[in-house]
């Protein structure tokens, strides 16, 4: 293709056109899990992303020369990363396209000019605002089904990625777990001594617990401590945190949340799990009308799909490594025998985080859906 064209998303056409895209790219591909339309173009509304109180972003559209859409692109600095980690960083995120080197160079060339022009030295991605949003390109198990909370795309795009001189920054790895029929005696051991030692117990949260009853703020201000060193982590902010509640907790299962507190009632760990979407959301196509909710509220209250996502798992940086993890492992498996969940699936991990994928290991975990964050300097 020799000509392409990139223009910012600013219009009504070009905004529909940078959400419908993965529709294309992805119309034949079963293992694609979309994010609805609705959450994508809640993206870019500073009124429902918080994020956007600390970030710039700039969504961009590529078109060929017949005026079809054939790739798509957002470019973000998050001011409060940069500062945190002493970097002049532009990100880029959200990244389709049709296998065409011209296409990929185009957006891509967007992005480095944009964040030329605000001083940035250097490019990072995929990434989004905040850690808990899809980062990391899938590099392989392009056969295994995606996930609702991590990043899916073709074999190609590595490639292509390579071929303009990017390279690695860090990994992430997923694991799949198959769930024990019972709590492994590890686990059981060492959840007991834990328990007499440190005067440790688990604490099981309400809905009202967390949204009314002051657990929400708990779990965040966990989250905040504990993954603060992690690469491109940045603090969540009090709006944030509210977003993230008011988005998630009203749909989720909270049996599937495991808390852990010391003997003043502090919260020092936290596990949340969630009913896996993977299907639903396939089937759904990223639209909530005019069945895409049946077959999400579907696997969410009635027949659930056999497979959880292990969300996030935090433990207070002064309990790290003594044991907490067992007491997380040992409430939640009896659970999912119980809901009949036989598999679970990790987010993605650093591969240098060993403390966290160290966790694992009882569980004769296998590494799956491996992930890279690429870089280049910006010339």
């Amino acid at each position: 293709m020799n000509k392409v064209k990139v223009v910012k998303a600013d219009t009504k056409k070009t905004m529909n056109d940078f959400v419908a895209l993965p529709r294309y790219i992805y119309k034949d591909c079963s293992q694609y899990v979309p994010d609805l339309d609705m959450d994508v173009r809640a993206t870019f509304d500073p009124k429902k992303n918080a994020g956007l109180e600390f970030s710039d972003i700039q969504p961009f559209v590529a078109y060929d020369e017949g005026g079809k859409c054939v790739g798509r692109i957002t470019a973000i600095i998050n001011h409060r990363a940069n500062e945190k980690w002493n970097v002049r960083v532009a990100r880029f995120g959200m990244i389709e396209f049709i296998d065409d080197a011209d296409v990929s160079r185009a957006l891509l060339s967007a992005v480095e000019e944009w964040g030329k022009a605000r001083g940035m030295s250097r490019i990072q991605g995929p990434m989004g605002i905040s850690d808990f949003d899809k980062e990391g390109m899938l590099v392989d198990d392009f056969d295994l089904m995606g996930s609702m909370v991590s990043i899916y795309n073709p074999p190609y795009y590595p490639c292509h990625m390579e071929q303009m001189g990017f390279e690695k920054e860090v990994d992430w790895v997923s694991f799949h777990i198959d769930v024990p029929k019972t709590v492994p005696e590890k686990f059981a051991r060492v959840t007991s001594l834990v328990q007499k030692r440190f005067g440790l117990t688990i604490k099981k949260m309400t809905k009202n617990d967390i949204l009314t009853g002051g657990y929400g703020k708990k779990i965040f201000e966990l989250l905040n401590m504990a993954y603060a060193p992690l690469f491109g982590f940045s603090e969540l902010s009090d709006r944030q945190i509210e977003d993230f509640l008011k988005q998630y907790i009203p749909i989720v299962d909270t049996r599937l949340f495991t808390g852990v507190e010391d003997c003043c009632g502090r919260l020092v760990g936290i596990a949340i799990t969630t009913y896996s979407l993977s299907h639903a959301l396939h089937k759904s196509r990223g639209k909530l009308l005019p069945i895409g909710w049946y077959h999400l509220l579907r696997s969410l209250k009635w027949k659930h799909e056999g497979k959880v996502d292990l969300m996030l798992i935090a433990v207070h940086p002064n309990y790290q490594g003594m044991g907490v993890n067992a007491l997380f492992f040992a409430d939640l498996i009896p659970i999912y025998n119980e809901l009949g969940i036989t598999l679970a699936e990790t987010g993605p991990q650093l591969e240098d985080n060993l403390k966290e994928l160290s966790q694992w290991k009882t569980l004769n975990p296998r590494v799956v859906k491996r992930r890279r964050c690429y870089q280049k300097e910006i010339n």
